[in-house]
């Protein structure tokens, strides 16, 4: 399974790729037996004058189509992103911004976000999750926010494994599902004959039950 993990922390050292760090490594150690987790991360950092370019020329340099390219192609997504005036920030949006729309289409995403103070946790429900599920994202049902004080703290695991063991269970049985109609046509039926539409929240159910 590939897993793409967007990180939009500015400094360096940075806790936004700490976090991104943490709940990847959980997500290789919670994949299922026989379905190893590949993990790329994209730095959005690294991309910022690319995507600047972008707005202005309307083409993605090479390592923004690179990225881009990546977050098409993978099985799932972790994204976090610093809190700034109460949202996410401006390179995380603009970097959504420049993706195609349909890319993110049932794709199951885990968000996560960074902050100074608990105050801000919010943002994963009232930013975030609009944002993922406007790009009609699969977002998983446990996002994780970590604060200056969390680090260190209870809690935070957690939530990091909580929130990770239902991406991987999610990206799974998508995969498998995927897996199981890519080539219909080798048992001569329709292209579509086996495919089963289950509801997002019957997927929810299954994963609460899960956990």
């Amino acid at each position: 399974m590939k897993l793409v993990v967007v990180s939009a922390g500015l400094s360096v050292p940075s806790s936004t790729r700490l976090l991104a760090d943490r709940l990847a490594a959980a997500a290789g150690r919670q994949a299922p037996a026989g379905a190893p987790v590949d993990v790329q991360v994209v730095e959005l950092r690294e991309l910022a004058v690319e995507i600047a370019h972008n707005f202005t020329n309307g083409f993605p340099g090479r390592a923004l189509s690179a990225a881009l390219d990546a977050v098409t192609a993978a099985d799932g997504l972790i994204v976090v992103t610093p809190v700034f005036s109460a949202s996410y920030s401006g390179l995380f949006k603009s970097f959504f911004d420049v993706l195609d729309p349909d890319a993110l289409t049932g794709k199951p995403v885990l968000i996560a976000a960074t902050g100074g103070s608990a105050r801000h946790s919010l943002v994963l429900e009232h930013a975030l999750r609009p944002l993922f599920s406007y790009l009609r994202a699969v977002v998983v049902p446990t996002a994780v926010y970590a604060a200056s004080e969390d680090w260190g703290a209870e809690g935070l695991e957690g939530r990091v494994e909580r929130a990770a063991g239902e991406l991987t269970r999610l990206m799974a049985g998508l995969s498998a599902a995927h897996a199981g109609t890519e080539r219909p046509e080798a048992a001569g039926k329709p292209a579509a004959a086996d495919l089963e539409v289950v509801p997002f929240a019957q997927q929810l159910a299954a994963l609460g039950a899960a956990g």
